[in-house]
């Protein structure tokens, strides 16, 4: 099992130059069975990550340009007319993928990002009263600008809440820009990579994660920290449970990534900020992230 994992890692590693942090974090919530939100400028690798990720394990990406004019249906699909049939024929919207790209998600409106509610949490769609299953592993990396808000439409809460993990690629360092020159130079890195996981071999891993022990006493600690949030000050609206369970999973998916079949402390201390911060709303003038960053000292470590 772990030389798929190496396998994975090895295969990110091909066209996402440097960023290994990154590359853990994009696995953990795809392990994990969650989505990720990459809060990021444009042109550091975002779309090509969710790329390679999907060719590496032979899945169906596809990608929507999130724009103030899509509608609902241009994501889940809309049933068409068929003269020759005499009857509606449904036709499937981009969401009916295994790995979706919604790039720049905060330019969509409010009535199209709701569209996205239903498949990230239940994995299915209904359109005109029926449902249907989306392809299974199902995974929603969405994108937004933290720069550009002029013709934005912020996420609410519910939909923040159903992202696993929120992170940022980052700008890469002045050798990570070379190396990156230097092997797409004439070639793209993308046209050579060939999957290395089955979509079945993925289940199979998503299993393994889902067995990673969490002990009683470190659970204790996910829920202190969860609660404090609640409590400090500095929030007005504090982490929900569903953050609680996320940030279990997380951490489970971590240690299975780290060649470990229990989780410990420091896995949750790695991963607190990205999974609890997005899903607060700070007081006027404070930063979720440095809320985390403080209560990760306050609450007593198992």
């Amino acid at each position: 099992m772990r030389d798929r994992i190496e396998l994975l890692i090895q295969h990110l590693g091909q066209t996402i130059v440097g960023k290994q942090d990154a590359i853990r974090l994009i696995l953990v919530a795809f392990l994990s069975g969650g989505h990720a939100l990459l809060e990021d400028v444009p042109g550091v690798g975002k779309t090509l990550l969710a790329k390679t990720l999907a060719r590496s394990i032979e899945g169906r990406f596809q990608r929507i340009q999130c724009t103030p004019d899509l509608l609902p249906s241009d994501i889940t699909g809309t049933n068409i007319w068929n003269p020759r049939s005499g009857e509606f024929e449904f036709l499937p919207g981009p969401a009916f993928a295994n790995v979706l790209l919604a790039d720049e998600i905060n330019r969509a409106t409010p009535r199209t990002q709701s569209a996205l509610l239903e498949v990230m949490e239940e994995r299915q769609i209904t359109v005109d009263g029926v449902t249907r299953l989306v392809p299974s592993p199902f995974f929603v990396i969405a994108t937004q600008n933290p720069i550009e808000y002029q013709g934005t439409f912020p996420l609410p809460e519910a939909q923040m809440d159903r992202f696993t993990l929120a992170f940022s690629l980052g700008y890469p360092t002045e050798l990570e820009e070379l190396q990156m020159l230097q092997r797409l130079q004439g070639r793209s890195g993308m046209e050579e990579l060939k999957p290395c996981l089955s979509l079945a071999d993925v289940q199979e891993l998503r299993q393994c994660c889902a067995q990673v022990a969490v002990k009683l006493p470190l659970q204790q600690y996910i829920v202190d920290l969860v609660r404090a949030t609640r409590q400090d000050e500095a929030v007005l609206l504090g982490v929900s449970p569903r953050g609680a369970v996320a940030l279990q999973r997380a951490t489970q998916a971590l240690a299975f990534l780290e060649d470990r079949d229990f989780a410990i402390p420091d896995d949750v201390k790695f991963l607190a900020t990205h999974v609890l911060a997005h899903r607060m709303i700070p007081a006027a003038g404070k930063k979720t992230q440095q809320v985390v960053e403080r209560l990760l000292q306050s609450v007593p470590v198992p």
